[in-house]
């Protein structure tokens, strides 16, 4: 028989199986009736089946031979082999179901299969209702249903039917089970509820790698970098040898804060274990060197690579881009296509990211319309929002409006707020008022766009405006997010906010502060009192320019570390004009390095310059 392709005849076959077999006019495959094959037929079925399912063997001629043997499928034998055999091979759920509603009592074995099917397959949805069918069929749940269906829940991110499950597996005593206890921390991780993940952690009598890395990996990715490194170091005390996923989580923790030389122990751990030939694993090191600010050390992982996907390209191209050196990125892409790597949707938002920080307007342009004629790629509204920040960055926030009046896509509130934030630095007050007016209708209770709105009101010295815009604010119950900064210093990550006095030294940190603001006024420096949209006394205003938390942050930096040591700090806002201008005199008259991370790129300053060209 010749063999055929499972995922395209499947539905063609369970309609008309005399297409396939014309002898045949009655298929005992539709037959109720069981026909009593010769055991010797039906053990034949059952070890081909059990053979296909280890080594992909052709699992539709074994089914064709049931059928020419008379083998019913509702045989429960027959039928449960042959639905574990189509699940374990990734076949289409649709095959596995029709030959499930063949068999007359289902037992728990074939129930979970099928949940697990559904867990497995691209449409997990199924699931849930599949086991609340498997209930009115009054067949018991087991030890293995809840895993898997649990893990099809995840896939779902649907946080209430996880609780539900689990509040499901405590009354029927399953909670204990380590390897339910492991699928309920997934399904909180996941769902973005790590909290709940904690919750389930702290409970467990017994951790095995799994549930160590499930609650790493839920506070890693859902913005709780302290809290994964904390777990890390309680891993390492209870003798909990990590693998490459909790590395993995690591690093995405230590990218989160900037924390450089833990990230690089880690890497020294890599390169101890052996995992530095995991393809995965260098791609996370790349990203975490890239998104600390070490690009070189980022380029020298990639070069290093023994091998590379597009994963691989693209983080090292929007990390160049990201840190600013924009040519470079622009190099590395086409060498990418030197190379026949196919480019994707990210790593354009890369190449149109460098055009923007870049000033490279017409480059910008180009690539869009490469993206489009040569991959084939139709623009997402992260490639419509880079467009219409390069046109925004290069000031041109009128040409930028007009293109978000033409743009395909429904422009959504990222796309208005650049337009906003551009208003604001380039002063056009009427084409910001509009931009706010659509975010009061996608984002009305966004703290960044009333701060964006009264900003542009106070660069004109329109007051009263900005009390309206501030009492809105405490109407609308509105808090503004609170400007800090963070650096590493003695495997510890220290937070700073403007004015704060509440760390080691904070006396000696504010002296170091006076003393710089009088060396940098020697280097011609004037402060940039314009950034202070406050209707206050200039006076108080060079004093509030003096306290921002970058400017602590570095003060404290420079008491704690030996002269020559680079800087790093992470900053959650923008960097304002004075304080980039202060810290391009500060890398000069302290000769240090200092690598700033704002909430969009990286400032590398060196000799009195900074890798931006004054350019973001």
């Amino acid at each position: 028989m010749k063999q055929m392709n499972v995922s395209s005849k499947f539905s063609s076959f369970f309609n008309n199986p005399q297409n396939y077999f014309p002898s045949f006019k009655s298929s005992p495959f539709f037959s109720t009736t069981t026909q009593n094959p010769t055991p010797h037929i039906l053990t034949k079925c059952i070890a081909l089946l059990q053979y296909c399912a280890s080594s992909k063997h052709k699992l539709k001629q074994i089914h064709a031979f049931s059928i020419r043997h008379s083998v019913p499928l509702n045989n429960p034998d027959m039928g449960k082999y042959l639905i574990f055999t189509s699940v374990s091979l990734s076949a289409p759920m649709s095959y596995a179901h029709n030959v499930f509603k063949l068999l007359h009592y289902p037992n728990v074995f074939t129930w979970n299969t099928m949940i697990r099917g559904y867990a497995e397959s691209d449409n997990s949805s199924p699931a849930l209702p599949f086991y609340r069918k498997m209930l009115v069929s009054e067949v018991e749940p087991d030890t293995h249903t809840y895993p898997f269906l649990l893990k099809a829940i995840s896939k779902s991110l649907n946080v209430r039917e996880g609780e539900m499950i689990h509040s499901v597996t405590v009354r029927n005593g399953f909670e204990s089970l380590i390897f339910v206890r492991n699928s309920l921390l997934h399904i909180y991780a996941a769902c973005g509820d790590a909290e709940s993940a904690h919750k389930v952690f702290v409970s467990m009598d017994e951790r095995d790698l799994v549930a160590w890395n499930s609650v790493i990996n839920g506070f890693a990715l859902n913005g709780r970098p302290n809290e994964a490194l904390t777990l890390f170091r309680e891993m390492s005390l209870e003798g909990v040898e990590p693998d490459g996923f909790t590395v993995v989580s690591l690093l995405s923790a230590c990218a989160e804060l900037g924390a450089l030389e833990l990230g690089r122990r880690v890497h020294v751990y890599l390169l101890k274990v052996g995992l530095t030939q995991n393809m995965h694993v260098n791609n996370s090191l790349l990203d975490f060197y890239a998104k600390c600010g070490s690009i070189r050390e980022a380029q020298q992982v990639f070069s290093e690579m023994s091998e590379r996907n597009v994963v691989s390209w693209t983080s090292l191209i929007v990390g160049l881009a990201v840190n600013g050196f924009g040519e470079e990125a622009l190099e590395l892409f086409r060498e990418m296509e030197r190379q026949e790597f196919v480019p994707g949707e990210i790593t354009f938002v890369g190449v149109l990211y460098a055009c923007s920080h870049c000033g490279m307007l017409d480059e910008g342009f180009d690539y869009f319309r490469r993206m489009k004629e040569d991959y084939d790629i139709m623009p997402r509204i992260e490639h419509y929002g880079c467009m219409v920040d390069l046109l925004s960055r290069a000031g041109l926030v009128k040409r930028a409006y007009e293109y978000i009046q033409n743009m395909p896509l429904q422009p959504n509130a990222v796309i208005w707020r650049t337009l906003l934030g551009a208003c604001t630095i380039h002063g056009d007050l009427g084409l910001g008022e509009i931009a706010r007016s659509h975010l009061l209708k996608l984002e009305p209770k966004h703290s960044g766009d009333y701060v964006l709105l009264s900003n542009l009101y106070a660069s004109e010295r329109r007051w009263s405006d900005v009390q309206t815009v501030r009492r809105s604010m405490i109407e609308d119950g509105v808090w503004k997010t609170p400007g800090y900064s963070l650096v590493e210093l003695g495997n510890r990550v220290f937070e700073f906010t403007m004015g704060d006095r509440s760390h080691p030294r904070s006396q000696d940190v504010y002296a170091l502060l006076e003393k710089i603001t009088e060396l940098l006024k020697l280097e011609g420096y004037v402060p940039h009192t314009a950034n202070v949209l406050a209707d206050i006394e200039e006076e108080e205003k060079e004093q509030a320019l003096s306290y921002h938390s970058e400017k602590v942050a570095i003060a404290f930096m420079l008491l704690n570390t030996a002269p020559g040591t680079p800087i790093r700090v992470m900053k959650n806002l923008r960097v304002c004009a004075d304080c980039h201008m202060a810290i391009k005199l500060i890398s000069k008259v302290y000769n240090r390095e200092i690598v700033i991370r704002d909430r969009s790129r990286f400032h590398h300053f060196r000799g009195g310059l900074c890798s931006c060209k004054d350019y973001w």
